[in-house]
């Protein structure tokens, strides 16, 4: 399949790495022209501008940063002018359904272009592995025509089909805001334990066997708590921008938000203090502050020689 692909960042450009070794004819184009050097190496091509990079494709795939990125590329790059009639547009950003809606109205609709919603998650680490998630909203015969293309970027039994034009956005935006909510929730119960004299492996084993245990606390947070790794591969301001229009959408769509609105000013606060460009689990290092420790259980080689012979 004749593939244009625009977005070759931290995990766009691993998702065109796999589109290339599955066979596809694929046309790449970022704002970095540095970023198509290891596709182009494969056989990619790599196009000057987005119009370009559309202009004899049969399906686009966007993965960009965020809507207004999104709006530029389709309209002001004159992506969405430029794809052939009949064309698919599959875009794989975390955006909202209105931006979605705007450049359909705007051009797409009349040039008979389809289109699909197809978030995904599982990080850099999954787009490098080929083992994303990825949640599609549209329709179904436009998502099983497409089921080869994302089962080469992702895991074939996490491939969703989850309802109609954005419902893939509105999956991936709730998932997103559900993990940050759990990042907080959990940094804050851990600051309170330890503080109050409880060791922190006590703690989050016994969490792990009550009904609060959690897929976060079992498996995310170790990479901060055996490696002190905080997730770089995810910048604070992406996350920022998710959470911002998660809460954008639960206003819209008229649901409180009380509490998805203070892990926001939580995670900004994060931004302001750690950085645009720290990992998104930075936060759990306003609470190590307030600990006073940071939280770190000892590796299992470490465990293993400070035990008693």
């Amino acid at each position: 399949m004749r593939i244009g692909f625009i977005g070759l960042g931290n995990m766009g450009r691993h998702m065109a790495r796999h589109l290339i070794h599955a066979g596809h004819q694929v046309t790449v184009h970022d704002s970095r022209p540095e970023a198509a050097v290891e596709h182009l190496a494969l056989g990619a091509r790599r196009a000057d501008t987005p119009a370009e990079c559309v202009a004899d494709a049969e399906l686009l795939i966007t993965m960009l940063p965020n809507p207004r990125v999104v709006e530029e590329v389709l309209l002001r790059g004159g992506a969405a002018e430029a794809l052939p009639e009949g064309a698919l547009w599959i875009d794989m950003s975390t955006s909202t359904p209105a931006v979605a809606d705007r450049i359909a109205a705007d051009v797409l609709d009349r040039r008979g272009v389809r289109r699909l919603d197809a978030p995904v998650s599982g990080m850099a680490r999954g787009a490098e592995a080929g083992r994303l998630q990825i949640f599609v909203g549209g329709a179904a015969d436009d998502f099983r025509t497409s089921l080869p293309v994302f089962e080469a970027m992702g895991d074939p039994d996490r491939v969703l089909h989850v309802g109609p034009l954005g419902a893939g956005y509105t999956v991936k935006l709730m998932i997103n805001l559900l993990w940050f909510t759990h990042l907080v929730a959990t940094s804050e119960v851990l600051a309170m334990g330890t503080k109050a004299g409880v060791d922190l492996g006590v703690l989050r084993g016994s969490l792990l066997a009550s009904p609060a245990a959690s897929h976060f606390l079992e498996k995310d947070l170790l990479s901060v708590l055996v490696d002190g790794d905080y997730d770089d591969s995810f910048a604070m301001v992406l996350a920022c921008k998710d959470l911002g229009l998660a809460v954008d959408l639960g206003r819209d769509l008229g649901v409180a938000t009380e509490l998805s609105a203070l892990v926001e000013q939580i995670y900004r606060r994060s931004k302001a203090q750690h950085g645009d460009l720290a990992g998104e689990m930075s936060p759990v290092r306003l609470y190590e502050a307030l600990a006073g420790r940071e939280f770190r259980l000892p590796r299992p080689e470490e465990a293993l020689l400070s035990a008693p012979a």
